[in-house]
C-alpha cells in the first residue's frame, strides 16, 4: 500500500442502499461502466469506496454497502442439506457465501461479506427472503446448517439511542 500525499477527491458517484449507481444524481444505465467500477474498487484506510483506475484515485458516496446481494441459490449435499449456497451480487458476478459472515444489523438488515472478505455486502430484501428459506432456530439463535455443520447468524447488540 502506497502512502497517500493528497487527499482523495469524490468521484461524484453515489450508490443508493439498493445497489443503484448514480453520477451526480442521475442514475447509471451502463454495466459496462459499472462494473469496471466496481473491478477497480478498494477500500481505504477510513472505509471509503475508492475507485483506482487508469492512474486516478476518487471517492465513491455509498448510502450502506457497494455491493449487494441479489438474489440465493444453493447446491444440495448428498442428503438433501444445502452443500454450499451461491450468491449473486449486483456487479453481475456470483460467488459461494461465506456463511460465518453473516450478520443481521440495524433494522434487522442482513449482511455478508464478498470478493475474498473484503466487502460488506447487504441482502436485498428479497434475497433475504430466499436464504430465510435456509435458516433454521435454535433456542433464539438462528443458524444455517450446510454440510452437517451450524453457522449461527451473528446479530448486533441494540442500539441505546434507538427507542
Amino acid at each position: 500500500m502506497t502512502a497517500q500525499c493528497e487527499p482523495i477527491p469524490p468521484c461524484l458517484i453515489s450508490i443508493d442502499k439498493e445497489g443503484r449507481w448514480y453520477h451526480q444524481g442521475a442514475e447509471m444505465i451502463h454495466r459496462e461502466f459499472i462494473r469496471l467500477f466496481f473491478q477497480n474498487m478498494e477500500l481505504d484506510s477510513e472505509g471509503r469506496y475508492v475507485i483506482n483506475w487508469d492512474d486516478t484515485r476518487c471517492y465513491v458516496d455509498v448510502e450502506d454497502t457497494a455491493f449487494v446481494v441479489t438474489s440465493v441459490s444453493l447446491d444440495r449435499g448428498s442428503r438433501r442439506q444445502p452443500s454450499r449456497i451461491k450468491i449473486s451480487l449486483n456487479d453481475d458476478t456470483q460467488e459461494v457465501l461465506s456463511p460465518d459472515t453473516l450478520r443481521v444489523e440495524k433494522d434487522h438488515v442482513l449482511y455478508c461479506t464478498v470478493k475474498s472478505d473484503v466487502f460488506p455486502a447487504r441482502f436485498t430484501r428479497a434475497a433475504y427472503y430466499q436464504l430465510a428459506e435456509f435458516v433454521e432456530e435454535d433456542g433464539g439463535r438462528y443458524f444455517l446448517s450446510l454440510n452437517g455443520r451450524r453457522h449461527y447468524i451473528a446479530t448486533s447488540p441494540p442500539d441505546p439511542d434507538r427507542s
